[in-house]
């Protein structure tokens, strides 16, 4: 696919995994290998460069040879305070970057096409967008300017801790995926992997999945 603005993905994995028992949800294995590089494959394609946000020990995603940032807000504080690690990592390492495009770290049946799907709704300026649905809005999954770092930092620190409370009080734009085909079924392209019986309907799929 043709990349026509550069845009720095980053792999939120900040979370605790508590449905799943605690652990890292994205190594967990998936159709012969860990959900984080099912991520990526699908991932690098779109963007110029990928980062992983995650909390804790860096080196148990040695293998993937990724930049890994922890949050800059103590108090893990959610996805939003991953958002806001990745625009201040792209601040400072990859000058002239204007958006970065999130993807959580357990959703490996989103758009091969949702990088240019996002950017397709910029005009002159970088635009916050946010992916929807028809099982409905899923603001960690989005296009955020580099230059909106600031008001996501104030937000954290006044105790925001969700999402898509700070993406509806920005005007994000809502972009609207149809299902994916996976097999013979339509499943929602942003599907997650909570609970182990979500893995094991992932596998399932994959197996049916010429």
């Amino acid at each position: 696919m043709e990349i026509t603005e550069t845009v720095v993905g980053v792999v939120l994995s900040g979370g605790r995994s508590s449905r799943m028992g605690g652990g890292d949800k994205c190594l967990l294995r998936l159709g012969g290998e860990p959900v984080l590089a099912r991520i990526l494959h699908r991932l690098r394609p779109q963007v110029t460069e990928v980062i992983i946000n995650a909390n804790g020990d860096p080196s148990r995603f040695a293998d993937f040879g990724l930049p890994v940032i922890a949050d800059s807000i103590d108090g893990l504080a959610g996805p939003l305070a991953g958002v806001h690690a990745g625009l201040e990592w792209v601040k400072a390492y990859a000058s002239g970057v204007r958006s970065v495009v999130t993807v959580a770290s357990d959703t490996p049946f989103f758009p091969s096409d949702l990088v240019q799907r996002f950017l397709s709704v910029l005009e002159d300026d970088p635009t916050l967008a946010i992916a929807a649905s028809s099982e409905g809005v899923h603001p960690v999954v989005g296009l955020w300017p580099v230059t909106i770092a600031p008001q996501i930092e104030e937000s954290l620190l006044r105790g925001m801790r969700k999402a898509g409370a700070f993406t509806k009080d920005h005007g994000a734009i809502e972009v609207f995926f149809e299902p994916a085909r996976i097999g013979e079924r339509l499943v929602d392209p942003f599907f997650n992997i909570n609970r182990p019986e979500d893995l094991a309907l992932a596998d399932a799929l994959l197996r049916e999945d010429p």
